[in-house]
C-alpha cells in the first residue's frame, strides 16, 4: 500500500551474509566479507553523507519503485531470459543476491550471522531512535508506542541509556509480560481507558514524560506520543511509517510550550560507518539481540513466518536459506 508494484521482484531487506565477489571498482569489500545489506545506502560522497547530521544518502535512500541496478538500470535476476527486478537495493529473499556497494556494510567477522542480521533494519532503527534522536538522559521517563520488536528496540535504548522508568503502549495485552525482558516498567492500553492515552499518561508522569518513542506508523499514536511529553523539555520521536493519506494535527500551543517533535530513518544510523559499532556492542554483551528472536523457519516455509507477523505471536523470525 502507497508503493508502486513492480513485479516480478525478490523482496526480503533484512539479512545478514558473506561476499561471494566484487565487481569492477569496488575496493571497499573483498570475497569472504561479512556484511549486512541495508535498505538504505551510503555512498559517502553526497553532502548528505558528508553531513554529520544526515543519514539520508542522496543517492542510495530507500527507493521501493526502484527495480534496477543504479550504474546501467538493468535486473542482475532473470528467469528464461526474463528480468525479475530488485527490492531496495537488497533482495535478500534469496540465497544470492546482488547490491551497490553503498548499500552493504561490513562487519565483524567473528559475529554470528543469524542474529545480527536482524540489526540490517528494524532493531537498529528502533535502538537509534532512543539512543541517536531521543537521547533520553538518565533517569528520565520514556513511553514507547507500539512494543513490536521495533518499539521494544526503543525500550531497550532507553533500557541502555539508564531511563528510570519504561512505559510501553500497546493495544495487545499479551506483549505487555515480554516487554519487561526490553525493560519496560509499566503499561498502558489505550483500550482500557475512557480518556485519551495522552493524558493517562501525563496524569501518570506528573505532566508528562521527558521523551516518547512512536513505533506503530499510527497517526493517532503519532499524535499521542507528541501530546504525552512534559513541556520546555520533552521530546517525542515518530519512527513507525504512516499510511500516505494520514495528517498530524496538533494544537500549535503544544510546539510554543516548548515541546519537541523529530522524526527519524533507520535510527539516523549511517549504515557503513554506524553499523559495524553496532555489531560491537552485541559481541561486548552491551546489546542483547536473542530476546528479539523468537522463531526460525526454512526458506520453504516463508509464509508462515508472515503469519506469525500478523498474528503479533513473533519478534523477528528467522529465515535459513
Amino acid at each position: 500500500k502507497g508503493q508502486n508494484p513492480v513485479f516480478p521482484r525478490i523482496l526480503g531487506h533484512e539479512a545478514a551474509g558473506i561476499v561471494e565477489s566484487v565487481g569492477e571498482g569496488v575496493t571497499d569489500l573483498k570475497a569472504g566479507d561479512h556484511v549486512l545489506p541495508v535498505f538504505t545506502g551510503e555512498c559517502k560522497e553526497c553532502r548528505h553523507c558528508k553531513s554529520d547530521e544526515s543519514n539520508m544518502c542522496d543517492l542510495l535512500r530507500i527507493n521501493t519503485d526502484r527495480g534496477v541496478m543504479l550504474e546501467d538500470q538493468k535486473s542482475r535476476f532473470s528467469i528464461n531470459g526474463k528480468p525479475i527486478y530488485h527490492f531496495v537495493g537488497t533482495s535478500t529473499f534469496s540465497e544470492y543476491t546482488v547490491c551497490h556497494v553503498g548499500s552493504v556494510a561490513k562487519i565483524n567477522p567473528l559475529a554470528p550471522l543469524d542474529k545480527v542480521c536482524i540489526l540490517s533494519c528494524g532493531i537498529s532503527t528502533g535502538l537509534g531512535a532512543t539512543l541517536n534522536v531521543a537521547k533520553p538522559p538518565k533517569g528520565s521517563t520514556v513511553a514507547v508506542f507500539g512494543l513490536g520488536a521495533v518499539g521494544l528496540a526503543a525500550a531497550e535504548g532507553a533500557r541502555m541509556a539508564g531511563a528510570s522508568r519504561i512505559i510501553g503502549v500497546d493495544l495487545v495485552p499479551s506483549r505487555f509480560e515480554l516487554a519487561k525482558k526490553f525493560g519496560v516498567t509499566d503499561f498502558v492500553n489505550p483500550k482500557e481507558h475512557s480518556k485519551p492515552v495522552q493524558e493517562v499518561i501525563v496524569e501518570m508522569t506528573d505532566g508528562g514524560v521527558d521523551r516518547s518513542v512512536e513505533c506503530t506508523g499510527n497517526v493517532n499514536a503519532m499524535i499521542s506520543a507528541f501530546e504525552c511529553v512534559h513541556d520546555v523539555w520533552g521530546v517525542a520521536v515518530l519512527v513507525g511509517v504512516p499510511h500516505k493519506d494520514a495528517e498530524f494535527k496538533t494544537h500549535p500551543m503544544n510546539l510554543l510550550n516548548e515541546r519537541t517533535l523529530k522524526g527519524t530513518f533507520f535510527g539516523n544510523y549511517k549504515p557503513r560507518s554506524d553499523l559495524p559499532s553496532v555489531v560491537d556492542k552485541y559481541m561486548n554483551k552491551e546489546l542483547e539481540l536473542e530476546k528479539f528472536i523468537t522463531h526460525e523457519v526454512p526458506f520453504a516455509e516463508i509464509n508462515k513466518a508472515f503469519d506469525l507477523m500478523l498474528k503479533g505471536e513473533g519478534l523477528r523470525c528467522i529465515i535459513t536459506m
